[in-house]
């Protein structure tokens, strides 16, 4: 376990060496956006919604895409939309969709020339190293998921200090989980 471990804040480390582009302007369209709407699926979408229920924490109006009390998105709203491969086929066609309605589309993924990106106003990349241990000791999309929650945590504390957001405010927002 310990060697799995390693392995992995070791190569999210790395990951985030050098600055995610986007960033800045990824802050900008949710404090411009009237509504903000998340989506993902697995995996990626547990990470997604993780971000959600930050932003609800903050007091933004936040939806997540599937639920059955998500209303529509309209112009002026920002998606975002977290996806390893971005080929996974409910993302893209969330993302032809909402932008055919006007709302901007935030990416975020791996794979830069995947047909997500192609559909999205903005992609952020967040991409670990290839590593052949990364099968043995974090397979499948476990770097990517595990670096996106923490860069996703990293834009919730961009957020905080930009809309004059404290813990103590959020924490009166903090759901009780029965």
């Amino acid at each position: 376990m310990k060697e799995s471990v390693d392995f992995i804040l070791d190569n999210i480390k790395k990951t985030f060496e050098t600055e995610i582009e986007g960033t800045d302007k990824f802050v900008d369209y949710i404090i411009s956006s009237r509504k903000v709407f998340i989506y993902g699926v697995g995996r990626s979408g547990l990470i997604a919604k993780a971000f959600a229920i930050r932003l609800v924490q903050m007091g933004l109006e936040v939806f997540f895409i599937g639920e059955t009390v998500t209303p529509m998105v309209e112009e002026g709203n920002v998606v975002v939309i977290v996806s390893y491969t971005g080929e996974t086929m409910s993302a893209m066609q969330t993302a032809n969709i909402v932008r055919r309605v006007g709302a901007k589309v935030v990416s975020i993924t791996a794979n830069t020339h995947s047909k997500l990106a192609g559909a999205s106003n903005l992609v952020i990349l967040i991409h670990p190293p290839k590593d052949e241990e990364r099968k043995r000791l974090a397979p499948l999309g476990t770097l990517f998921e595990d670096a996106t929650l923490i860069y996703l945590d990293g834009i919730v504390a961009m957020l905080m200090e930009k809309l004059g957001q404290s813990e103590g405010g959020m924490r009166k927002r903090h759901s009780i989980w029965v």
